[in-house]
């Protein structure tokens, strides 16, 4: 059964902080730049309408005044959250297209009620070229919460940021898997002192894209299901420099494409959000054009023919140890060599790119010792420009993610409640909760081994430099 996908536009930029005195930030466009290259069309997606911010209006605001427009993103992300809501009642897959990173605040907070309904916590993996971590406990000012939105998120600063509904925090510090950053984020060691699994460029391109994903699968085994944010500044900007806060160090789009279709590729994966691509940057469209290549191709799992409906996990009283930061897995953990279904999955994070006179060759890290980069079959990494081959996967699947479980997460009758009729512990779900489809025992989910080569990108010529910005935004 396939999963439908329905397309929320979410164009607020009250989160970032004006590019310069006169102009607001252009991320608000972003939903309009990709719909213009057939988005909708080429996921066949629901179009699941827009929801509208406020006006951009930072007003007389000082440094020590709190985050800036406050009230007007608490009010966003309240609607933000109904909407998301309303698309996983109806058993649909929510792509939520920013707008800035504070449209987490809204998904934050719609994670946090299904995880209510059904009697578990959800999990979020936060992909993002900045740990966007500052909070009053680590600043001595905020200000623009699409630079705090991972602090708000997880409880820590203002209470009507941090706290909506009082529901406080929205994913647990236990339950969030960061990717992505950079090996020298300000607030890297932040987020290590508060228990938050990273793993950093260097560490995701040494392992590959297609594990990384698998891996934070394992991260988030004791959570009833996650939630996806990508902010686009996780890519380079050799490849993607139309975002607000451009940090050398990222990754390429082939990587990105390969990670998104290992996260979603599990009914676990509730839903995704884009974040902070800034059309003010891309004056002919030629990233909007990638960025849509990427996501439909990314997307192809939620959609496949042998694709299941979303499903959550049952609580677990105590979450289970899990390994630290970045640590690889255990010599019980790794599949085999032999295991592996074939060559062209261990080329994994390779990029291959366009070489002179035609000829082509393979770009990227380390090759295994066994394995010598003359030797490569193109056909190992795919054509250019086609989406991903599916190159097999290992009968091993990610550990606690889709294991046996004994009872549906609804199937508890509320305080007070007697057993309805025909003996059944609980009345009809409704709400969020009414779309969950029953567990089922041994249920395949997980990303598989690999999640094939992907989209393979050429790099932005050097003569197309984006216009010159100021400091970051969300600075």
């Amino acid at each position: 059964m396939m999963r439908r996908i329905a397309v929320l536009d979410a164009p607020t930029n009250l989160g970032l902080r004006p590019p310069t005195p006169t102009s607001v930030p252009g991320c608000a466009k972003a939903p309009g730049a990709l719909r213009d290259h057939d988005l909708l069309a080429r996921l066949r997606a629901r179009d699941a309408g827009c929801v509208t911010p406020a006006r951009y209006d930072p007003g007389d605001w000082r440094p020590g005044d709190g985050v800036c427009h406050a009230r007007e993103i608490a009010d966003y992300s309240l609607a933000l959250a109904e909407r998301i809501g309303s698309i996983i009642d109806r058993g649909e897959f929510p792509v939520v297209l920013g707008g800035d990173c504070s449209v987490l605040l809204g998904s934050a907070l719609a994670m946090h009620r299904l995880g209510e309904a059904v009697g578990g916590r959800i999990g979020l993996v936060f992909v993002d070229g900045h740990s966007d971590f500052r909070h009053p406990g680590n600043a001595s000012y905020v200000g623009a919460a699409a630079g705090e939105d991972l602090a708000l998120v997880t409880g820590r600063g203002q209470a009507d940021l941090a706290a909506l509904e009082g529901r406080r925090p929205y994913f647990r510090d236990i339950d969030v898997v960061v990717l992505g950053i950079r090996a020298q984020d300000e607030y890297r060691l932040d987020l290590q002192a508060a228990g938050i699994t990273t793993r950093p460029v260097p560490a995701l391109r040494a392992e590959g894209a297609a594990r990384t994903a698998q891996w934070a699968h394992e991260q988030l085994a004791d959570c009833a299901g996650y939630w996806v944010h990508i902010d686009v500044d996780v890519l380079d900007p050799a490849v993607m420099p139309a975002v607000d806060a451009p940090d050398p160090g990222g990754i390429a789009f082939a990587e990105l494409e390969i990670l998104l279709a290992g996260l979603v590729d599990t009914p676990h994966c509730l839903g995704v959000e884009l974040t902070v691509f800034d059309p003010d940057y891309d004056p002919d469209g030629s990233y909007a054009a990638e960025i849509v290549n990427t996501v439909v191709a990314g997307l192809a799992p939620v959609t496949a023919p042998e694709a299941v409906p979303p499903r959550l996990l049952s609580a677990r009283p105590t979450p289970s140890p899990r390994r630290g930061n970045g640590r690889g897995a255990t010599a019980t953990e790794r599949l085999d060599r032999a295991e592996r279904p074939n060559r062209a999955e261990r080329l994994d994070g390779l990029v291959r790119l366009d070489g002179l006179d035609g000829a082509e060759r393979v770009a990227g890290l380390e090759f295994p010792a066994d394995i010598d980069a003359a030797d490569i079959d193109p056909a190992d990494v795919g054509p250019a420009g086609l989406g991903s081959a599916d190159v097999g996967s290992a009968d091993v699947g990610p550990a606690g993610v889709g294991s046996p479980v004994s009872a549906v997460p609804y199937d508890i009758p509320a305080e007070g409640e007697s057993p309805g009729a025909g003996g059944r512990a609980h009345s009809e779900p409704s709400g969020v909760a009414g779309s969950v489809a029953p567990l089922v025992e041994r249920e395949p989910v997980g990303p598989p081994a690999s999640a094939g080569p992907g989209l393979l990108r050429r790099t932005a010529p050097s003569s197309q430099n984006p216009p010159e910005r100021h400091e970051a935004d969300t600075a």
